[in-house]
């Protein structure tokens, strides 16, 4: 992990490798084609010239030239016939071949493109699917950081039920206080939770300081392991990078960004209490005044945990994803 959705021209993004949705000629075409080939000049075309072209599903490398990459990946999608002829798997080839091979060269960050949503008609919903299906299924076993690249959010669609639902509970709870104070919650030694009343009382800066919970290393720790899950399937669920875990592994004082600290929430399946248990180790708090912030209370409340459609999610109202 991690992969970010991002909307921006996948020429400008520099990385290892971009992949290029190409025709079968490789020679260059029209939409993100042809925008690949225009940028990177014509030793890209001179280069694909000599690879015979490439077959449906299939993928094949070359330089990067005046791209801000160092190499192209091109891989030819389906045209879109109703779904009955095969589509989907050879959808799938296509990043799993891509990725095959920006593995094969090293490559660590790698940007793709909504393959076959233009012009061969693939349902832009469909074609997203499979794409988080198939680099979500490569990076649990791989460490890779690649972008998944949408020009605009036309482009970009979710389930409607979803927005709908999400919308609603906006509309219900943004910038709405609540009228009555919520009881704390503490994770005790077990993190087992415990109500326990507010109370309001005075003592010394050190007898405040003998007193401090666990911090946000030790209290992920323990969580990690009443969840029986390992290190490696706990931060690649949470959608964050090897370097982001080795700080909180290294750095017993390290203090995560918000962000990250709702991604650990998402993977370990947290409540919302035990969420804003968790956000209270790092100083953080969740708030109706925040969209974000409701938005993840959307998930946590109703239990849905999938981390790349909370993403999509968050993508489709304009807000920061989680991870990284």
């Amino acid at each position: 992990m991690p992969l970010h959705i991002i909307r921006q021209d996948i020429t400008k993004i520099k990385c290892d490798a971009i992949v290029n949705s190409a025709d079968p000629t490789l020679l260059g075409g029209g939409g993100v084609d042809g925008a690949i080939h225009k940028v990177a000049g014509s030793q890209l075309l001179d280069e694909c010239k000599t690879l015979g072209g490439c077959k449906t599903g299939e993928a094949k490398i070359t330089k990067g030239y005046n791209l801000p990459c160092k190499y192209v990946i091109h891989t030819v999608g389906p045209v879109w016939q109703g779904g009955t002829k095969g589509e989907k798997l050879l959808l799938e080839d296509c990043f799993d071949n891509s990725l095959a091979l920006a593995k094969k060269n090293l490559c660590q960050t790698v940007a793709f493109p909504l393959i076959s949503a233009g012009a061969y008609g693939y349902p832009k919903d469909q074609a997203l699917a499979v794409a988080i299906e198939r680099i979500g299924n490569f990076l649990l076993d791989n460490e890779m950081t690649i972008y998944l690249v949408v020009f605009d959010k036309g482009s970009f669609k979710i389930s409607k039920n979803l927005v709908d639902d999400v919308a609603e509970y906006i509309d219900d709870n943004y910038l709405k206080g609540r009228s009555n104070q919520r009881n704390r919650v503490f994770l005790n030694k077990n993190i087992n939770l415990q109500l326990e009343s507010e109370k309001s009382y005075c003592c010394s800066l050190e007898e405040m300081l003998k007193n401090l919970d666990d911090n946000f290393q030790v209290t992920l720790f323990k969580l990690i392991d009443l969840k029986g899950m390992d290190d490696v399937e706990c931060y690649k669920k949470a959608n964050v990078s090897k370097q982001t875990w080795y700080k909180i592994l290294s750095e017993k004082d390290y203090k995560p960004s918000k962000n990250t600290v709702l991604a650990f929430a998402i993977a370990l399946q947290l409540s919302l209490e035990q969420t804003k248990q968790l956000l209270k180790t790092v100083g953080f708090a969740l708030s109706k005044s925040n969209k974000f912030d409701v938005i993840i209370e959307y998930f946590l409340v109703n239990e849905k945990y999938d981390m790349f459609t909370i993403n999509e999610t968050l993508f489709h109202f304009d807000q920061p994803t989680l991870g990284f």
